[in-house]
């Protein structure tokens, strides 16, 4: 299973690596692996395709982000792809948006900047 990083998701869903690592930060989000402090957080598809819907839900009915995240876990991994709540329920093409979102990860990760490896060179560090 391919792990990818912030700056790939960031570049694949259209925004910046902060709100991914701030999102990521504050909320659970299935299939976001990360050890400990100082090592990267590495996400799978699926969880990419959470945060992707999670956005569509914000952007198109202004659902705030906790709540967004929450529908979306449930629908990502639906097979029915319908969330219910009460008498509303909603539905959501999770295969169309997979596809888009399967796609725009491809292109990410062509043009996302790799993380640096290794120690800061001395050139580079703010040491006198």
């Amino acid at each position: 299973m391919r792990g990818y990083t912030v700056a790939t998701a960031a570049v694949a869903l259209g925004v910046g690596p902060k709100w991914v690592d701030n999102t990521l930060s504050h909320y659970r989000v299935p299939g976001v692996y990360q050890s400990r402090q100082g090592i990267a957080r590495r996400l799978t598809a699926e969880s990419v395709l959470v945060l992707e819907i999670a956005l569509r839900l914000m952007r198109s009915l202004s659902i705030p982000l906790h709540a967004a995240l929450e529908i979306s876990s449930v629908i990502a991994n639906d097979a029915a792809s319908t969330y219910s709540a009460g008498e509303c329920s909603l539905r959501i093409d999770v295969a169309s948006v997979r596809t888009a979102t399967e796609r725009a990860l491809a292109e990410a990760v062509e043009f996302a900047p790799a993380p640096r490896r290794g120690r800061p060179s001395m050139k580079n560090s703010n040491r006198g």
